[in-house]
């Protein structure tokens, strides 16, 4: 039997493994997507792979800069490194599948692969959430071993939010009205109360965005220096929100699928590009690196 008790889900992990395998058992889910096969779509559709491609790229350069440069290994670049490595993921974790059914035309996605997405998902954008606060807070400060403690917890709790979401009993319609499996697309289709679910999920993005948010822009040294890190990092939470802080009555399928497309998209694509062309240092590394390049090719 099934339980509707997201607490009890919670502390019975060997339970909801037992559900995963009856529930793989059966169909998947539809991911009903974004985008259609019109003229417009089809431009739109190349236009968000053209930004995934940038982001991809983006942040695997940085990622090699800083790790190949020892200019760059200093507690700042550690962060940046840890950064777009989750941008890294996130896209990776999304876009990857939905491209795949958009050009195949199935739709499908099993019931552990949409565990599996919605686990690093949360996992990705509520550690990243997390980071940036405690970055703005103090970047030398957050990558100190005490700090490493939330981070950790705020995976666990992650965690926990996708095992809670996965073990409600999905027994009428599988269609996903999104292009990813996303908690708040999914319970629309739970055929059990999830009001308590709601709650507690609402608290978790309120101290994993809310509460970092509040203390970005409160840094008032981070306002005056970077605009261009203020925009992006508005986009990640502005977004992020929108989508798990509002009231359910006033959700829209369409509404949520747009805004989605910023911060699991736009943003890992803006990150690595704000903290490199806007870098002396980076820029440098880059320039060296493409220095040792030109002299190795030359006969």
């Amino acid at each position: 039997n099934h339980s509707g008790d997201p607490m009890k889900s919670l502390g019975n992990y060997r339970g909801t493994m037992g559900i995963w395998l009856n529930q793989s058992s059966i169909d998947g889910f539809i991911l009903l997507g974004i985008f259609s096969h019109s003229q417009t779509d089809l431009i739109l559709f190349s236009a968000v792979m053209w930004v995934f491609t940038v982001a991809l790229c983006g942040n695997v350069l940085l990622i090699l800069l800083i790790y190949i440069d020892p200019r760059l290994h200093t507690p700042m670049y550690f962060f940046l490194s840890q950064l777009s490595f989750m941008d890294l993921m996130l896209v990776c974790n999304i876009v990857p599948k939905m491209a795949v059914n958009f050009l195949s035309g199935s739709k499908s996605i099993s019931f552990v692969g949409c565990g599996t997405q919605i686990g690093f998902f949360v996992s990705l954008v509520g550690s990243e959430g997390l980071l940036l606060g405690l970055m703005a807070y103090d970047r030398y400060v957050a990558i100190s071993h005490p700090l490493h403690y939330p981070i950790l917890m705020n995976q666990k709790v992650c965690l926990q939010i996708m095992v809670a979401a996965m073990s409600f009993p999905y027994c009428g319609s599988r269609n996903v009205d999104h292009f990813f499996c996303e908690v708040p697309a999914l319970l629309k289709l739970a055929c059990a109360d999830t009001s308590l679910f709601d709650t507690l999920l609402f608290a978790c993005c309120v101290f994993m965005l809310l509460l970092p948010f509040s203390i970005i822009v409160s840094r008032k040294k981070a306002l005056a220096t970077c605009s261009s890190h203020l925009t992006a990092v508005s986009f990640f939470y502005g977004a992020a929100m929108f989508i798990y802080l509002r009231p359910r009555r006033h959700r829209t399928p369409t509404h949520d699928k747009v805004v989605s497309i910023f911060y699991t998209v736009l943003t890992p694509m803006l990150n690595p590009l704000i903290y490199s062309l806007r870098n002396r240092e980076v820029m440098g590394a880059l320039r060296k690196g493409l220095d040792r390049c030109r002299i190795g090719n030359q006969p």
